[in-house]
C-alpha cells in the first residue's frame, strides 16, 4: 500500500492534489486483510482522510467481485465518473466498473413503445418531452434518464414507461434482449467492481429469492460507504407499505390491457371499477383518522425536548399531516360486552379486499391473456396479502404505522429491530463486509452501530481526520442559553445567531431539528443581518446549494437533508450553526418501537439509542464545516445541554477536538492565526 499512496507511489505520480495520509494507507491495508482474509471491518474515516480510494484500490485486487455501495445517487455519479476512471487510468491491470440504480431510473423500452398508443401526455410540454426521451432511448447506451440533463427532474408521465420490477415482463417481454435492465445486469456479470447505492442493495436483498425484482449479480464482498445510514434504509425494505398510489397505478396498467373476448373485458372492467370505488372509500376513511397534532408541540422524553409530527428521523420537513403508528383497534375493537367489532375503516378494508379478490379471479379467467395480464394478477395478489399483513399488525416484531404525505396516505409494517435479519440474511452470508463513513463511532466506540446492525465480530479501525481542527476550527458554546423547552429559547438563539453572523460575515448553515424552529428563527433573524439569507424550501436542493456557494456572505437555513451530503470548500462556508441537539423524535412511531424494544429487553432507550444516535447526526452536521485543509471556521452548538447535562461529556467526545470558546469575539483568532 506505500507503494500505492506513498509519497512516491503510484497515486502521487498522477494525482494532482495528492498529499501523503499515513491513515489513508492504515484503512487500505485493513480493508486490503479483510477481503482477503473475510470478515467484517468497521472503519470511522475523518473527513479529508481519503477513503474512497482506501476501499476501491484493495478491491481491484480482492479476486472476486465487489460490490461498493454508497448513501445516494449523486455518490455513485461521482465514484463512476470521477474515481474509477482516475483509477483506470493509473491501474497496472485493466478492470471494469459498472454503475447500476434502481430500475425506475431506466426507461422501459417496451412500455415506451406501448405508450405510444396510450393517452398519457398532458400539453405540449409533455409532448415534446416525450418525442425527446423517445429518440434518445434510441441512441442511449445506458437508458439511465441522468442522462437527460436538460429535461426537469420532475416528469409526470415517466412512471408509465419506468422500469420498475412490478410491471416488468422477464423473459416474456418481447425487448427482453435489448432492454437496458438485461444490458445492465450482463455488464455488471462481468464487471469487477459494481457501484450501487443502498437502497437498491438492501431492495435487491429484501428479494433476492424471488422471480422479480431481484437485479445484482451474484456477489460475496460488498463495500458500504456512509454506511451510517444502513439500519433506516434497511428496515424501509425488509418491511412492507401499501398506498393508494398503488393501488392506483395498479388499475391505471390494467385498464390499458387489451382483452379480445368482450364477455371477459366486460367483467373485468366492473371488476377494476369496484376495486377503484372501494380504494377511495378505505383511503378516505384513514385520511379522516386523528393524527398527531400538526403544530409541532414540544414533549419531554429522558430530560430532552423533542418536536411531535417528525417526517423524518428529527425533523418534519413538510406540513403533511405527519405520521403516527396504529394498531389493530383500528380496524376492530371490543364493544362494553366484550365482542369484536368492525370499524368503520375495519369495513372499508373488508370491502376493499374482498374487491381484490374478485379482480382476481375475473382477470384469473380471461383466455388468451397478454403477459401483461399475468403481471396484474401477481400485482393484485401481493397487493391483497400485504394490505391483510398492514391491517392485521398481528406480527410483534413489526411496527405499524400510517403516513400521509400530500394527497397520499401510506400504511407501513417497518420491523422495529433489524440486526437478527441483517446478520441472518448478510453478514452471515458474505465473504467480507466493509462499512465506512466518517461517523460510524459515537463516543470514541462502534459499539452503538455494532449493536443496531447485528454486527457481533468486526475488526475496527478509527482513522482520524487528516484535518487539524484544533487549528482550523473553533467550538463556540454560549455561556448562558435557556434550556430549548424553555419559551426564551427562541429569543436567545435569534441573538446569538446574529452575533456569530456578524463575526463571520456570512458565509454559514444554520441546522435545525425541525422545520416550524428553522421558519420561526430564520423569519426573526433576515431583517437583522445584511447577508443574503436563504431558507430550504425556496428551492431544489442542488439549486439552493449553488447559490450558497456564489453569493457573498450567503447564510443558508436548512433541517435534516443538509446536515449531511453536502460538500461546500473553501470560505463560502466558514461557520455552521447547531440550533439543537438532533435526537430522534420519540414520538416518530418507528423510533417509539425502537425505544420501547431496548427497555423492554432491560436496557436504556436514551443512553442505547436515543444519545448515541444524536451524537452521530451531529458530528454529521459539524463535519459540514471543514472539507480541506484550507478550510478555517466556527462551528456553534447553541444547546445548552451539552455543558448542563451529564450525557453533554458524550457528544463532546464524539466530535473532532478543536478549540472550545465562550465569547464569539474570540473567534476572530481562527480566521486571523498568529
Amino acid at each position: 500500500m506505500e507503494e500505492v499512496f506513498g509519497p512516491d507511489g503510484l497515486i502521487a505520480q498522477y494525482h494532482p492534489n495528492y498529499e501523503y495520509r499515513p491513515g489513508q494507507i492504515e484503512m487500505a491495508e485493513q480493508v486490503h486483510r479483510t477481503l482477503q482474509e473475510g470478515g467484517v471491518i468497521l472503519v470511522e474515516a475523518g473527513t479529508g482522510t481519503g477513503k474512497t480510494l482506501a476501499y476501491l484500490i484493495p478491491s481491484l485486487v480482492a479476486g472476486r467481485r465487489v460490490l461498493v455501495a454508497t448513501a445516494t445517487k449523486a455518490l455513485q455519479e461521482q465514484l463512476y465518473k470521477k474515481d474509477i476512471p482516475f483509477l483506470q487510468q493509473i491501474a497496472p491491470t485493466p478492470f471494469k466498473a459498472v454503475c447500476m440504480k434502481g430500475r425506475s431510473n431506466y426507461v422501459c423500452l417496451h412500455r415506451l413503445k406501448k405508450s405510444t398508443e396510450t393517452p398519457m401526455l398532458e400539453g405540449l410540454e409533455d409532448v415534446n418531452n416525450f418525442e425527446r426521451i423517445r429518440k434518445w432511448a434510441a441512441e442511449s447506451e445506458t437508458g439511465d434518464r441522468a442522462e437527460l440533463t436538460d429535461l426537469p427532474e420532475t416528469l409526470g408521465f415517466w412512471p408509465q414507461i419506468d422500469a420498475r420490477a412490478e410491471t416488468c415482463l422477464g423473459q416474456r417481454c418481447p425487448d427482453f434482449d435489448v432492454c437496458f435492465i438485461t444490458r445492465m445486469r450482463r455488464e455488471a456479470l462481468d464487471a469487477d467492481v459494481v457501484i450501487i447505492n443502498h437502497h437498491l442493495f438492501f431492495a435487491d436483498l429484501a428479494l433476492r429469492n424471488g422471480d422479480y425484482g431481484s437485479v445484482l449479480p451474484e456477489y460475496s464482498t460488498v463495500i458500504f460507504d456512509e454506511a451510517h445510514e444502513i439500519e433506516d434504509v434497511a428496515a424501509e425494505y425488509f418491511g412492507t407499505s401499501v398506498s393508494n398510489y398503488r393501488v392506483s397505478d395498479l388499475l391505471q396498467d390494467a385498464l390499458k390491457i387489451t382483452i379480445e373476448d368482450s364477455g371477459q373485458a366486460g367483467e373485468v372492467t366492473r371488476a377494476l371499477a369496484r376495486v377503484g370505488q372501494r380504494s377511495d372509500v378505505f383511503w378516505l376513511t384513514l385520511r379522516s383518522q386523528p393524527a398527531f397534532d400538526a403544530d409541532e408541540r414540544e414533549v419531554t422524553h429522558g430530560g430532552s425536548a423533542y418536536r411531535r409530527g417528525s417526517q423524518n428521523r428529527f425533523s418534519k420537513e413538510a406540513d403533511d399531516g405527519g405520521r403516527y403508528q396504529v394498531d389493530e383497534s383500528l380496524f376492530v375493537r371490543e364493544d362494553a360486552e366484550g365482542n369484536t367489532v368492525t370499524t368503520k375503516a375495519g369495513e372499508a378494508y373488508l370491502a376493499l379486499s374482498n374487491s381484490i379478490v374478485r379482480l382476481i379471479s375475473a382477470l384469473s379467467l380471461v383466455t388468451d391473456a397478454p403477459p401483461e395480464l399475468d403481471n396484474i394478477v401477481r400485482r393484485a395478489q401481493s397487493l391483497k396479502f400485504e394490505l391483510e399483513f398492514v391491517v392485521s399488525c398481528t406480527e410483534p416484531n413489526y411496527v405499524y404505522w400510517m403516513e400521509k404525505r400530500g394527497r397520499g396516505v401510506f400504511l407501513h409494517a417497518t420491523p422495529i429491530d433489524i440486526s437478527c435479519i441483517l446478520d441472518d440474511a448478510l453478514f452471515g452470508k458474505v465473504h467480507s463486509a466493509v462499512l465506512t463513513s466518517a461517523t460510524l463511532t459515537a463516543g470514541k466506540n462502534f459499539e452503538f452501530i455494532r449493536s443496531r446492525l447485528g454486527i457481533a465480530h468486526a475488526r475496527e479501525l478509527i482513522v482520524d481526520s487528516h484535518f487539524d481542527f484544533e487549528q482550523q476550527a473553533v467550538l463556540y458554546l454560549p455561556r448562558k442559553m435557556p434550556d430549548p423547552r424553555d419559551r426564551a429559547f427562541l429569543d436567545s438563539s435569534v441573538e446569538e445567531i446574529v452575533k456569530i453572523l456578524e463575526t463571520t460575515r456570512g458565509r454559514a448553515f444554520v441546522l435545525f431539528t425541525s422545520v416550524a424552529s428553522m421558519r420561526a428563527t430564520y423569519e426573526r433573524v433576515r431583517h437583522r443581518v445584511d447577508f443574503p439569507v436563504f431558507i430550504q424550501g425556496e428551492g431544489s436542493k442542488n439549486g439552493l446549494l449553488e447559490r450558497f456557494r456564489t453569493t457573498s456572505g450567503a447564510v443558508l437555513f436548512a433541517t435534516s437533508s443538509f446536515w449531511q451530503g453536502v460538500d461546500v470548500q473553501g470560505e463560502a462556508l466558514s461557520c455552521v450553526i447547531i440550533s439543537k441537539l438532533p435526537f430522534a423524535v420519540p414520538t416518530d412511531p418507528v423510533v417509539a418501537a425502537r425505544q420501547r424494544f431496548i427497555d423492554e429487553n432491560g436496557g436504556s432507550s436514551f443512553y442505547e439509542y436515543s444519545v448515541p444516535q444524536a451524537a452521530i447526526t451531529l458530528k454529521q452536521g459539524l463535519g459540514r464545516l471543514i472539507r480541506s485543509s484550507s478550510d478555517r471556521g466556527v462551528l456553534s452548538i447553541l444547546d445548552p445541554r451539552i455543558r448542563t447535562k451529564s450525557y453533554g461529556r458524550f457528544f463532546l467526545e464524539s466530535i473532532p477536538r478543536c478549540r472550545v470558546i465562550s465569547s464569539i469575539e474570540e473567534a476572530e483568532s481562527v480566521f486571523n492565526p498568529q
